[in-house]
C-alpha cells in the first residue's frame, strides 16, 4: 500500500489537522470545517482517518528486540505527583556507564511511536527513559483522541517537576554515566526547551519544533541545543526570531536548522506529515549532538 505524505492533503487540511492535533479544535470542528474543503462529511471523516497515527506502520524496533533491554521504570518526584514512571530502554549487550537521554512525548504521553522512539536510541547506544506525563491519570489511555483530552486535565506545575525530577534521578543513575540529555517533540520540544533553563547541569538539549521558554529564562540555559524547525508551522516559527535574540544575548551555545516544506510533526513516522529526508537529516544531528555532548 502506496503511503500518503503531506502532499498528498490539502494545506488548509493540514492545518486544520494541526488545530484538532494541539486541541484548538474538537473532532467535531475539524469534520465540519473539512466537509466544506472535501466536499462532504464522509470524505472529511476519511481525511481524518488517514492522517491519524499507524503506530504498527512505523514501528522500527519492536519491543522484544534482543539487541536492547527495556523495563518499566519509576522515581520519586515529591515536588509533581510523588512518582515519574515510564519506559526505559539500554543496549543489551552494554558494558560500563552509558550517556543518558530523556526523551518527552508529544501531547498525548507515552504512546507506541515513543516508545519505538526510546528504543531506536537504545541501539545507538545511550540508556534512553521516556516518561508518560499521563501516569497520574492512569497513562496513556490506548486511544490518541482520549489522550489529547486527558492531557488537557493535567496539573502542568507538577508535571513539570516531573521531568525535572526524573533528569535528576537519571543523572544518579548507576547504569549512566551521569550525563544526561533531553530530546522532545512537539509539547516535548518544549518541555527540552524548558528543561535546559531549569537545570544547569543538562548536558544537551535537543527540541523538535517546540514552544519556546519565556525570554527572562534564557540567560539560564547552560546547555548546547540542537534546535529542529518544520519549514512550514507558523504557530512555532513566529517565536523562533525572539528566541535566537535572547540565546545571542545570552552567548548561548546553539545550532538551529529548519527542514523546508517540512509539517509540524516531520519527525513522526506514523502520520502523512512525516518527512523521510528531513527526519533522517535531523535524527543524525542528535545522535552526533548527544554523542559529542553525553561523551
Amino acid at each position: 500500500m502506496t503511503r500518503l505524505t503531506a502532499k498528498d492533503f490539502q494545506p488548509e487540511v493540514l492545518q486544520l489537522f494541526d488545530q484538532f492535533v494541539h486541541g484548538d479544535i474538537n473532532r467535531r470542528a475539524f469534520i465540519d470545517r473539512a466537509a466544506g474543503i472535501a466536499g462532504s462529511t464522509a470524505a472529511a471523516t476519511a481525511l481524518l482517518a488517514s492522517l491519524t497515527p499507524q503506530f504498527a506502520q512505523a514501528q522500527q524496533v519492536k519491543p522484544d528486540d534482543t539487541r536492547i533491554a527495556t523495563r518499566k521504570q519509576g522515581f520519586d518526584s515529591p515536588q509533581g505527583n510523588g512518582q515519574v514512571s515510564g519506559y526505559l530502554a539500554k543496549p543489551a549487550s552494554a558494558k560500563g556507564k552509558l550517556p543518558v537521554v530523556l526523551v518527552v512525548h508529544e501531547n498525548r504521553g507515552l504512546n507506541p511511536h515513543i516508545e519505538d522512539i526510546t528504543r531506536r536510541l537504545a541501539l545507538d547506544g545511550f540508556l534512553a527513559f521516556a516518561p508518560d506525563a499521563l501516569a497520574p491519570l492512569g497513562g496513556y489511555p490506548g486511544d490518541e483522541d482520549k489522550a489529547r483530552e486527558l492531557f488537557g486535565k493535567l496539573d502542568q506545575g507538577k508535571t513539570k517537576a516531573d521531568f525535572i525530577a526524573a533528569v535528576r534521578a537519571l543523572q544518579a543513575l548507576p547504569e549512566g554515566n551521569g550525563k544526561v540529555g533531553v530530546v522532545g517533540f512537539c509539547y516535548g520540544g518544549g518541555m527540552a526547551n524548558f528543561l535546559a533553563t531549569q537545570i544547569p547541569d543538562l548536558a544537551a538539549a535537543v527540541p523538535f519544533y517546540g514552544g519556546n521558554p519565556p525570554t527572562e529564562d534564557v540567560a539560564k540555559i547552560k546547555a548546547p541545543l540542537l534546535i529542529n524547525f518544520a519549514g512550514t508551522d507558523e504557530r512555532i516559527n513566529a517565536g523562533w526570531p525572539k528566541y535566537e535574540e535572547a540565546l545571542k544575548a545570552a552567548g548561548a551555545r546553539y545550532e538551529a536548522y529548519v527542514y523546508a516544506g517540512t509539517q509540524h510533526g516531520f519527525n513522526n513516522d506514523t502520520t502523512p506529515r512525516f518527512d523521510a529526508a528531513a527526519a533522517k537529516l535531523a535524527w543524525d544531528r542528535t545522535i552526533a549532538h548527544f554523542r559529542k555532548h553525553l561523551g
